[in-house]
């Protein structure tokens, strides 16, 4: 969808801020763009829709070569978000997401249709908030207001530059959970320029990482950059820390599952006793297959049902959340064990540390071997 072919960018002073890259973003994928501070990459994004203008090399945007067409044209069909947004003060909020529409000659009926719809997909009320102005709102709510206006032409591509640095910590993961929602509805070509390497990791399909003088380091997943540096500044921009990291881009499986006793609600103490043996705990589901909590061995001596003293789970998560959300809720809520569901939330097993630690390991070793992570034997103590 967006491609770049020995793409540079020299100023007249003799100054290279991008070498002959050369890049490709599929379409429907989220690519990143990171790199320390004057590394090229906000640079290499304002060439796509020629706020910079390239000093050599090729930009196709869906086929078309961008560099031979009219730059205001090709800007009103690519949406663009900035860090600090950019709304204008003297306009609505509505207005503001409108602006584009309008633009490009949409009747005043369908502008104000498509920004109440924007404005509900990004999570304001346009009942609420169509009617404000900008100094209104939130910096986060203003920024939901960028995205929205950013995509209310419905552009094929998005380009996003730091859109969420300007806010605090607790916003911007908010921001961005909502921006991953947002994109599993809309499914844009979205290039997306961050210093941040964890925002990278978040977000991202694929991350191309930078170094000074605008030069292509790595690029490829997440879990590859994280797990398999290419290069010794792509390491060191990674931090030493980035198996901590990967943790984000690595999915509780059903392979990294334990399976303790399980007793159900209406099974007698005495039963369940029995049943866990030798354990000192059991899971406790309804008569669906639903979590309902746990029980201990203690209290089994009691007479009756399961049901009348099985405990209430607090910790778990679903199958396919990352290993940082299952890390999170053990910490979280002190526990030794998580449970884990499925989409009907039915339970299919229980995550301790130390099964959360050999999925993390296996996704490493996977990716420093190059096969699937059920592929990979650890080594242990016990077997070493």
């Amino acid at each position: 969808m967006i491609r770049l072919e020995g793409v540079s960018k020299t100023y007249p002073d003799g100054t290279t801020a991008v070498h002959e890259l050369s890049l490709d973003v599929r379409r429907g994928e989220l690519v990143v763009l990171v790199g320390p501070s004057g590394c090229g990459k906000t640079t290499t994004m304002k060439m796509v829709n020629r706020l910079v203008e390239p000093t050599g090399g090729r930009i196709f945007v869906d086929g078309r070569d961008v560099t031979n067409v009219d730059p205001v044209e090709l800007r009103r069909g690519i949406g663009y978000v900035i860090q600090n947004v950019g709304l204008f003060p003297h306009r609505s909020i509505e207005d503001n997401v409108a602006v584009v529409p309008e633009l490009i000659g949409w009747s005043g009926r369908r502008c104000r249709e498509r920004a109440r719809e924007l404005l509900e997909l990004v999570g304001l009320d346009p009942a609420v908030h169509g009617g404000r102005y900008p100094h209104e709102l939130s910096g986060g709510q203003r920024q939901r207001v960028g995205v929205a206006r950013a995509l209310a032409a419905d552009p094929p591509v998005l380009l996003m530059d730091e859109p969420f640095s300007a806010v605090d910590p607790v916003v911007r993961s908010q921001l961005q959970d909502e921006f991953l929602r947002l994109q599993d509805d809309v499914r844009k070509t979205i290039l997306f320029v961050t210093h941040d390497i964890e925002e990278a990791v978040r977000l991202g399909h694929r991350i191309a990482v930078f170094k000074q003088g605008g030069l292509l380091e790595q690029f490829d997943s997440p879990a590859a950059i994280l797990g398999a540096p290419a290069t010794d500044f792509v390491a060191d921009f990674v931090g030493a820390d980035r198996g901590l990291k990967r943790l984000s881009v690595t999915p509780v499986t059903k392979a990294d599952l334990e399976h303790p006793p399980v007793v159900h609600l209406d099974d007698t103490l005495a039963e369940a006793g029995s049943a866990m043996q030798p354990s000192r705990w059991a899971v406790v589901l309804d008569t669906e297959g639903r979590l309902a909590g746990w029980v201990g061995q203690e209290m089994t001596s009691a007479p009756g049902r399961v049901r009348d003293q099985a405990r209430r789970m607090e910790a778990w998560v679903a199958l396919d959340d990352s290993l940082k959300v299952a890390f999170a809720e053990m910490l979280q809520w002190n526990a030794g064990w998580i449970a884990v569901l499925d989409d009907d939330d039915r339970y299919l097993g229980v995550l301790t540390p130390s099964t959360l630690h050999a999925a993390l390991r296996r996704s490493v070793e996977a990716d420093a071997q190059d096969v699937t992570p059920a592929e990979v034997v650890l080594e242990t103590v016990q077997n070493a």
